[in-house]
């Protein structure tokens, strides 16, 4: 491989980085949703184009920490 190509693919990751830390920056407030009462009800299909897939839905609490009691394993109380 020669010194240009490595220029070329180091230059196109350190691109890429810039390019993604000015969409952070840009936009930091609509990242997300914002916490409230209720629940999100959240969708995931799936197709295999050869007859076969699966669709299920759920529902996750807007509150942020009702969430994440949600990953507390039951029993645990610390």
């Amino acid at each position: 491989m020669s010194w240009g190509t490595i220029l070329l693919i180091v230059l196109i990751f350190l691109a890429a980085i810039v390019l993604a830390g000015v969409s952070l920056r840009r936009d930091p407030g609509r990242r997300g949703s914002a916490p409230g009462k209720g629940h999100h009800t959240l969708r995931s299909d799936y197709n295999s184009g050869m007859g076969g897939g699966n669709s299920a839905e759920w529902q996750v609490p807007r509150d942020p920490q009702a969430y994440a009691k949600r990953f507390i394993p039951k029993g645990k109380t610390k």
